[in-house]
């Protein structure tokens, strides 16, 4: 992994950079321009930006250049004045010149450590036009949304993560509603019913199938087994 990208913008955040450096961070500085113009582009574009306080102006037009990534703006105090002043400029965080490195070294990493997790890409689960994105719980059929209960949820991924697979009724049961007896009656031919009835609610074509005497297979097509239907 390449060592974090830090645009220092300012007297007091370019005097870091030593020590930026010697905590594994890359540094650079923008071209030289009014206070506020937007800095000439890095490249690659910075992972985030600190600012002296006198820099504020810069925070609009980095905003428009680079989008949502960290920004920390020198507050010079720790005041409730000064924090409500950084935030309603735009900044994400306040950092303190007057103090040493530690604390400013410590919201970095906690930003960009936060950076790093939002933008990792999400694994979506997909049958057909089923498409399920886990992080969020959204479940559409194409570009239709399919609003489910937290146990149609359950039922659906539980079927979804064996897709191709028969699902007999005992681990259903257990993974789903907590049953290791099995004597549930018919609460699962129920909730199949529920989930059917909203995944076809648009014409759309079957995809979890009856595998009689066995259990439930969630597949494109009827799968080829015997007693299918």
């Amino acid at each position: 992994m390449s060592e974090p990208l830090i645009l220092l913008v300012g007297k007091e955040a370019e005097a870091l950079a030593a020590r930026l450096e010697a905590s594994g961070y890359t540094c650079s500085t923008p071209a030289r321009s009014s206070p506020s113009a937007a800095p000439a582009p890095a490249a690659p574009a910075p992972d985030a930006v600190l600012l002296s306080a006198d820099q504020a102006g810069r925070i609009p037009a980095l905003r428009a250049q680079w989008g949502d990534l960290p920004l920390l703006l020198d507050v010079g105090e720790d005041t409730v004045e000064a924090r409500v002043l950084c935030l309603s400029s735009g900044a994400n965080d306040f950092w303190l010149s007057s103090l040493g490195p530690s604390d400013l070294l410590m919201r970095l990493r906690l930003h960009l450590d936060r950076s790093r997790r939002t933008n990792i890409p999400v694994q979506l689960l997909q049958v057909a036009d089923l498409v399920v994105n886990p992080s969020t719980r959204q479940v559409k059929r194409g570009s239709r949304p399919v609003g489910l209960t937290a146990r149609e949820y359950q039922l659906l991924m539980l079927l979804l993560e064996r897709k191709g697979t028969v699902v007999g009724r005992d681990l259903i049961l257990r993974q789903v509603w907590n049953d290791d007896q099995g004597t549930t009656s018919n609460v699962i031919e129920v909730y199949v019913r529920y989930l059917r009835h909203k995944l076809e609610e648009g014409g759309e074509q079957r995809l979890i199938h009856t595998i009689r005497g066995q259990g439930y297979c969630l597949s494109q097509g009827m799968p080829q087994l015997e007693g299918s239907a």
